[in-house]
């Protein structure tokens, strides 16, 4: 992700620097600057609050680097209401929305019941295919975008 790459180097920052605020191996964080891997949202999330940044930003869906009253935590329970909210707002079954994105009905099901949180290519898939927020989906602020 180029935007975390720039934010690290403009804070004089290694690499070596911000896997140790994320408990990870450098060469783990490695692969996730230069897109080999996808950050899991957790460490996303704890990557953008330290640089006081939207995940919408660092991903790249926004020019915004931050959005006013966010909050830092992920809801999980806000989450699995905006995924449902925004699978039938869109006029999507479980079973429309699980094609659409290459998973399994049981899988989205797993996401929108909030039994395992869902992944950031997805969160990204679902942001730019809907036109929303990333923040937004996780309950990280209250407008949608």
């Amino acid at each position: 992700m180029e935007r975390l790459k720039v934010l690290r180097e403009d804070a004089s920052l290694k690499q070596r620097d911000i896997a140790d605020i994320l408990k990870i191996n450098r060469s783990t964080y490695s692969s996730y600057e230069i897109e080999r891997d996808t950050m899991p949202i957790n460490h996303l999330n704890t990557i953008c609050n330290y640089f006081n940044v939207s995940i919408d930003y660092v991903v790249g869906i926004s020019k915004e680097k931050n959005y006013p009253n966010s909050r830092p935590d992920i809801n999980r329970d806000i989450l699995t209401k905006r995924l449902k909210e925004l699978r039938k707002n869109n006029k999507l079954t479980q079973v429309n929305i699980a094609k659409i994105l290459n998973i399994s009905r049981s899988t989205w099901t797993g996401y929108e019941y909030g039994h395992y949180l869902i992944p950031t290519l997805l969160l990204k898939e679902l942001a730019e295919r809907y036109h929303s927020s990333i923040d937004y989906l996780l309950g990280k602020i209250d407008e949608y975008k």
